[in-house]
């Protein structure tokens, strides 16, 4: 095993079988007080630690874990992850089954019992576990209900409002601009039919066209970003969300041409209702696949695909971008913060929110030089309609 240091436990460990009962009985000894000092310091984190297999059995858990979940360890050790956090293992996807999967999985979901509490899911694969070194999961647990409250409350504030009225007020302006092009483009047309035509009056009839439609594009613009900035409750509508999407993309797809990505979307055509407010979605899906776009050069991919189960539908938006740190995935959705130059660090805090209003979540899983996959996940009409008559 020529390159591999091995510690002096290690080399005692290989000699097992020669050891004399006295040395035994103080090896298992310092096993035991190395066990109880590793236990003392998983203990001690207030973030809750649960280490799982690929079916989800949990096989081991730290008293903040323990906590959250609000089971004691006799009854956490042995019992599915799944089955104690319902609709967690459908919204990860083939993250647990393929070895080729993206490994950093980052996830927010409610917890109803012992209380009420909104819980950060950190998911990271490693092999171990004797010989076989089997596949196995650290899964991270981190109460943020009370970071969310913060936030929200941090959105209310003085800072963070002249922002937005600083923003709202240069995209308000820009409006001016706008629709003083839109007149002269106009007079412009007039004029122009007014003329003889010919090949060049034909020729210039064209660059009028192209500008107006540059216009009404830039109009568009401002006005997502007005619609953005200026969150109201949602107007729940019965909506389907591959209608919704295909409005988005044909808004996107000169953008998209122009930057050189390969679009390939796949949504079914029997995809269930759900219960959203239109426009709001709109701004979700424009969120994601603006970061999308940004995140990759020419010759990208964006693959968007559908799928559904019982109770919700999913929407997984996947670039072949440069991926996102672990050290940023964890604080994607705090707001200002941001790795583009320029950015404001407000869109996935937008997007989150709208989700969060909607009865929904938001997952992203990435890995730098892989890309980034986001998965937005909505109740089903007829859920909703469940859980109300229940």
């Amino acid at each position: 095993m020529s390159g591999k240091k091995h510690s002096s436990l290690d080399r005692v460990l290989g000699r097992l079988d020669t050891l004399d009962p006295v040395n035994l009985t103080n090896l298992v000894q310092r096993l035991a007080r190395e066990h109880a000092v590793f236990e003392d310091i998983f203990n001690a984190l207030q973030e809750g630690v649960l280490v799982i297999d690929t079916e989800g059995e949990i096989e081991y858990a730290n008293t903040s874990a323990q906590r959250l979940i609000g089971l004691g360890a006799d009854e956490l050790t042995g019992e599915t992850l799944w089955r104690l956090v319902p609709g967690l293992r459908p919204s990860l996807g083939g993250a647990l089954d393929d070895d080729a999967a993206l490994p950093v999985v980052a996830r927010e979901f409610e917890l109803t019992y012992p209380e009420p509490r909104l819980v950060r899911l950190y998911l990271v694969p490693f092999r171990g576990g004797g010989r076989e070194q089997s596949r196995r999961f650290a899964v991270i647990l981190s109460d943020i209900t009370r970071d969310k409250q913060s936030t929200e409350e941090r959105i209310e504030n003085e800072r963070t409002s002249s922002v937005l009225l600083l923003a709202a007020g240069v995209a308000h302006e820009l409006g001016n601009p706008l629709n003083s092009l839109t007149i002269h483009l106009q007079l412009m047309e007039r004029k122009l039919k007014k003329l003889k035509s010919s090949k060049e009056t034909e020729s210039v009839a064209e660059s009028i066209r192209i500008c107006r439609d540059e216009v009404t594009r830039l109009d568009g613009i401002v006005s997502n970003f007005l619609e953005a900035i200026r969150p109201q409750p949602p107007d729940l509508a019965e909506t389907n969300l591959g209608e919704v999407l295909a409005e988005v993309l044909a808004f996107q797809q000169r953008e998209l041409a122009d930057r050189g990505i390969i679009l390939e979307a796949e949504t079914a055509a029997d995809l269930p209702r759900v219960m959203a407010d239109r426009n709001q979605v709109k701004q979700v899906f424009f969120n994601i696949i603006k970061n999308a776009v940004e995140a990759m050069q020419p010759g990208g991919h964006l693959r968007i695909r559908s799928r559904a189960d019982d109770d919700n539908v999913y929407l997984l938006f996947g670039d072949s971008g440069a991926g996102i740190k672990q050290e940023d995935l964890v604080r994607l959705f705090q707001p200002y913060h941001t790795t583009k130059p320029g950015g404001h660090g407000l869109g996935l805090m937008i997007v989150q929110r709208i989700m969060r209003e909607h009865g929904g979540q938001i997952g992203i899983e990435s890995k730098e030089g892989v890309g980034t996959v986001v998965t937005v996940q909505f109740p089903r009409k007829d859920r909703r309609v469940r859980m109300l008559t229940s």
